[in-house]
């Protein structure tokens, strides 16, 4: 059940026998919270005393006109989506209202599809904009309602804060989160923390989706009925069903085939999908959180990834900073990292050496947050001295082509003024780094051109006309 459906909405006209088709129209949808009155005088107390977030308001009504009223709401209640209906078919009304704020204008008689309709809209609305002055208080004030959620996080990175933040504004919401980032970065335990805040009375269930056929996926997901293939001798529910009024976590979204993503989608829209053998559709009230290491816009451009399934998905999007850009949490981690170690080893807490953070301190950490808890086990594992031992260290930070060596307690690194006289045999300007930079990413694509314009983050046709130039240049050089 999308959860907008239970925000209050306010019928206002004074002919009784609307408002009593109106609100069995709004009920028989699924709309819980319908309220009416026959007297316009009456809105502006009963505002006052429960906000609404949409009124459907009547404009010809005796005692008070339906335009004062919309005129007094909207200076009132800025954030309450007002639908017009009337009688009066007239384009210049019909442009008053909507410039005096009207969200909608419906002429009567209305057909209960397009008042459901405009009323679903607009309780869209009302909670996107809830959300945004929601997030501008978190972020003015700095504060967390939930900090005990966050707690397997360990961070004090002041974007990774933001985003603690922005989890909960959103908490309410049913849609879907769509979480990107590195390998290695948490992004199963940011799903964790964003199920905890939602306070769901289901279950977290995850699943791995990468390396899971069309059946698999389905069999996964969605079960099967009795039958439906060889060797299904008892009906199963799949995690979908395990997931009920919980949250189903998919990573590796974008592995999926395209087959998986069409089901996907219709979960999505519909709230609804098939077990495997079965014609009879079930409903889900699983809320859908995904997360991937891939860009899914370039997979979109090389037509890997439905565009329909990645804009249902990316209503709510957080991107995990790496831990390269959060050197802060480094100091933090370690400490967290040899405590679990010792625990789980039946070690006593090792000394920390003066060293280690400067051996650290340019090091990329390309698996990120998982790779330094690595680091951290063996290195507790090794110890026997009391200190944490840095030889283990210093061998995983070496480069795999030796091209960097680490030296003491720090690490080198090559000037990268060199790196760029040896690729072009002189310092280059910015053309060539450019030129380099695009055939480099055509590479990258397999020549695919709308891949190779995600990667460099520009529109197909500035690569197009880029393409051009230097295909103009050579010639005109020959």
């Amino acid at each position: 059940m999308n959860k907008n459906n239970s925000l209050p909405i306010l019928l206002v006209d004074d002919e009784a026998h609307i408002l009593k088709a109106s609100k069995l129209m709004l009920q028989s949808s699924g709309f819980r919270s319908v309220s009416t009155t026959t007297d316009p005088r009456t809105v502006m107390p009963m505002l006052a005393e429960q906000p609404a977030a949409v009124v459907v308001l009547d404009l010809f009504m005796p005692l008070l006109s339906g335009q004062e009223l919309l005129q007094k709401i909207c200076s009132c209640y800025p954030e309450t989506a007002i639908i017009v209906m009337t009688a009066l078919d007239e384009t210049q009304s019909a442009v008053d209202c909507m410039r005096a704020g009207a969200f909608d204008y419906l002429v009567k008689p209305v057909e209960s599809a397009r008042l459901v309709a405009s009323v679903s809209k607009a309780l869209e609305l009302y909670a996107l904009s809830h959300e945004v002055s929601t997030l501008k208080e978190y972020l003015l004030n700095d504060r967390l309602s939930f900090p005990a959620a966050f707690a397997s996080i360990i961070t004090r990175d002041k974007r990774m804060r933001a985003i603690f933040q922005y989890i909960e504004v959103i908490a309410a919401s049913r849609q879907p989160v769509l979480i990107t980032g590195e390998t290695g970065v948490g992004k199963d335990l940011l799903a964790k923390a964003i199920h905890s805040v939602c306070r769901c009375r289901g279950e977290f269930v995850a699943v791995n989706v990468a390396g899971l056929d069309d059946v698999m996926f389905s069999d996964t997901l969605f079960g099967h009925k009795r039958g439906a293939y060889t060797g299904a001798d008892q009906a199963r529910e799949g995690l979908i069903a395990r997931a009920a009024g919980g949250t189903i976590f998919l990573d590796e979204i974008g592995d999926l085939s395209d087959s998986s993503q069409i089901k996907l989608l219709r979960l999505l829209q519909e709230h609804e999908y098939y077990p495997v053998g079965s014609d009879l559709p079930r409903k889900s009230d699983a809320r859908v959180i995904v997360a991937t290491n891939k860009s899914l816009k370039a997979l979109m451009a090389s037509g890997k990834f439905r565009n329909d399934l990645y804009y249902r998905l990316c209503t709510h999007q957080i991107e995990i900073p790496p831990l390269r850009e959060r050197r802060d949490d480094v100091p933090l981690l370690v400490d967290h990292f040899m405590q679990k170690a010792g625990e789980v080893l039946g070690r006593t807490a090792a000394g920390i050496p003066s060293d280690l953070f400067r051996l650290l301190a340019d090091y990329d950490f390309p698996g990120n947050v998982r790779e330094l808890e690595a680091m951290v086990h063996d290195a507790v594992a090794r110890q026997t001295s009391g200190v944490l031992p840095l030889e283990g260290m210093r061998h995983m930070l070496e480069d795999d082509t030796d091209t960097k060596i680490i030296a003491g307690s720090a690490r080198s690194q090559d000037d990268p003024r060199s790196v760029l006289r040896g690729l072009f045999g002189h310092f280059p300007a910015m053309r060539e780094m450019e030129d380099l930079l695009m055939v480099e990413a055509l590479k990258e694509s397999g020549g695919n051109q709308g891949a190779a314009a995600a990667l460099l983050g520009i529109t197909r046709q500035t690569l197009n006309k880029r393409l051009g130039d230097i295909r103009k240049s050579t010639v005109d050089n020959c």
